[in-house]
């Protein structure tokens, strides 16, 4: 297969440009002009293409077998999107250096062109884009232009080179095919939007802030403004909480909604309170409505790109990206699936969301070798009603639906070292009240009852020493998980890729604040990240493996699927795939057969999927399999 590699320039100015706007509304906007591109085949020369549009257009299409050809680029989700939306070219394959540069080096390191040439020392990045700025083609003069095209040849030429060198340092070739998965649900996109329906929640959420206001009868500028707040709330005879700010390390106000003080006035006994914090709420909350415009501007143009992140988190799992994230679009509260439900698969077509059940918590069992958990998920039992059964010494069919919700939170909470104080705010959430003590109580009996899964939070953190003094540990189960001290700092994970813990430390800590009986504790890690040296123990460790895992799990799964069916979108540990009305019975066996596949290096995994089946996003139904047929569950 032949790989081209391809870099486009474009017209940008001050307003127009990819720092301001997201690439979905950049590339379709009636201000697009390509100046134009740079080609290279495989490793031949690379030539600078520019001209009229539908002269671009006529020489790519005449002179390239795309069906056949990988495309290559250096952040392809811009430059497979010009090809497709522009120029109607899909290639057989998306590669990009940008994806397997994140892959490869980890989320916390720039990612640019110019940083990675830097870094391998293939070449430097040119500076003529910026001399380009608000040009249109025929406002280049021979010269410019000219020069214009050196940049972009040596771009390509750049990539291309990057290219070669991770690709001789053997970058799996299973994530080749994952990255173009992801790329293609945006370059390629299938989903629709009702711009109706969205218009008419945007009208409802405009109307309650109007409404939020009218009841509270205070200005919007003193609701928005955390001084004028704190002294409204003061007018009331509530003294506003406070909070110590993580960036500045100052007191200040703690008016945001998770915040502990806050939550509570949210309960205050004084009405006046109540509405004053529901109104400040209501108006701050502008990320539903803001999502929704931005959706109605979408549809207005066309159909849904799905931007993903590839290897986003330090997991490796997917996030959102081009300021679209569709990995939190709420499914509960007054907004709950609104928005998901105005994202529609086309006509004649449904969607089946896919969702691997209890995949966490499975593979931490797993890894753990909790044998009794393992095989109570494998053999279907309900090991949230066994939890709940242990933790009130009743028998399973005497356990209560509030009871088997607490069982279900310790299940999925408490596997990486939750403390009581923390489980007891984590069901206070769900609105779940109970003690400290009830709290204590359950910790301790889930600690008690999985107690392989305790030891494997203090072999991570055993680990964790390991990989500071440059010694190897064995962490989980067998030939799953290489912990790779030797000059890296991380854990190589089942897809060959590495999970890393840059700059790992000590903290340092002021022994004269210290209790006699802290001097002797096991030493406190951190490591590095864009946000800061970030804190790291035991627990935390076998978290980012179990969701590193899962994510293995949840990509192979994937490719399993798209050798069928369409692929549009996946969030965390669930896909959704479109397909034709009289395909969906078919399909949902397949599906449900992949999700239950598991990959050689997991033997003994026990997986199972969710099937849910519908016509939009945020309503696709629970269905079940019986006598060959789904239904509604």
């Amino acid at each position: 297969m032949d790989i081209i590699t391809v870099d486009f320039e474009t017209y940008y100015d001050k307003t127009y440009t990819l720092f301001k706007m997201t690439t979905e509304e950049y590339i379709r906007s009636a201000l697009f002009e390509t100046i134009g591109v740079s080609i290279k085949v495989n490793d031949g020369e690379t030539i600078w293409i520019s001209g009229e549009d539908d002269v671009v257009k006529k020489y790519l299409q005449d002179n390239y077998d795309w069906e056949t050809s990988a495309l290559l680029a250096h952040n392809t989700m811009f430059d497979g999107a010009i090809l497709n939306w522009h120029y109607g070219i899909r290639p057989h394959v998306l590669l990009d250096t940008l994806c397997m540069a994140r892959a490869l080096h980890g989320v916390e390191v720039g990612g640019s062109l110019a940083k990675l040439a830097e870094r391998y020392k293939v070449g430097q990045k040119g500076t003529e884009v910026v001399d380009a700025i608000s040009k249109r083609r025929e406002e280049f003069t021979e010269e410019e232009l000219s020069a214009y095209g050196d940049y972009c040849v040596n771009d390509t030429e750049l990539t291309y080179k990057l290219f070669s060198i991770f690709m001789n340092g053997d970058f799996p070739k299973q994530e080749l095919k994952v990255i173009d998965l992801t790329l293609r649900m945006f370059t390629d996109p299938v989903l629709e939007l009702d711009t109706k329906k969205l218009g008419k929640h945007l009208k409802r959420l405009v109307k309650r802030k109007n409404k939020l206001l009218k009841k509270c009868g205070v200005p919007k500028s003193i609701l928005m403004s955390n001084p004028k707040f704190a002294n409204e709330l003061r007018k009331l005879g509530v003294e506003p909480p406070m909070k110590v700010s993580l960036r500045t390390g100052r007191e200040a106000y703690a008016f945001a909604k998770t915040d502990e003080g806050f939550k509570k006035l949210q309960q205050h006994t004084n009405p006046e309170v109540r509405t004053l914090v529901e109104a400040r709420i209501g108006l701050k909350g502008t990320l539903e409505e803001t999502r929704t415009q931005r959706f109605i501007e979408i549809g207005s143009r066309g159909l849904l790109p799905v931007p993903l992140k590839y290897y986003a988190a330090h997991t490796g799992r997917w996030g959102g990206y081009d300021k679209t994230n569709l990995h939190n679009l709420p499914s509960r509260g007054d907004n709950a699936k609104v928005l998901k439900s105005c994202v529609v698969a086309p006509q004649g077509y449904s969607l089946i969301e896919a969702d691997s059940a209890q995949i966490e918590a499975r593979v931490l069992a797993w890894l753990a070798e909790q044998a009794d958990l393992v095989k109570a998920f494998a053999e279907g039992k309900d090991v949230y009603k066994q939890m709940a059964a242990r933790i009130y010494g009743i028998k399973e069919k005497k356990v209560t639906d509030q009871q088997r919700f607490i069982g279900k939170t310790t299940i999925l909470g408490a596997g990486y070292g939750m403390g009581a104080v923390k489980f007891r705010e984590q069901l206070e959430t769900y609105g779940v009240s109970i003690s400290d003590e009830e709290a204590a109580t359950i910790i301790r009996i889930y600690r008690k009852t999985y107690s392989d899964i305790s030891a494997l939070w203090r072999t991570a953190q055993a680990v964790l020493v390991g990989l500071y003094q440059g010694h190897q540990y064995q962490l989980g189960k067998q030939d799953v998980l290489r912990v790779e001290p030797w000059s890296v700092n991380a854990i190589r994970l089942p897809s060959e890729l590495l999970m890393r813990y840059e700059g790992l430390s000590v903290v340092k800590e002021d022994v004269k604040d210290m209790k006699d009986t802290d001097k002797t504790r096991e030493p406190q890690f951190e490591y590095h990240t864009r946000m800061g040296m970030t804190k790291i123990y035991g627990g935390k460790v076998i978290e980012n493996v179990c969701q590193a895992i899962a994510r293995c799990v949840i990509a192979e799964q994937m490719l399993l699927v798209a050798k069928k069916y369409r692929i549009v979108l996946t969030v965390h540990d669930s896909l959704a795939v479109c397909v034709k009305d009289e395909e969906v019975q078919e399909a949902a066996t397949y599906i449900n057969e992949c999700m239950q596949f598991v990959p050689e290096w997991a033997e003994g995994l026990p997986l199972v999927g969710d099937i849910n089946i519908g016509k939009t996003y945020g309503g696709c139904i629970e269905h079940k399999l019986e006598g060959g047929v789904w239904g509604e569950k």
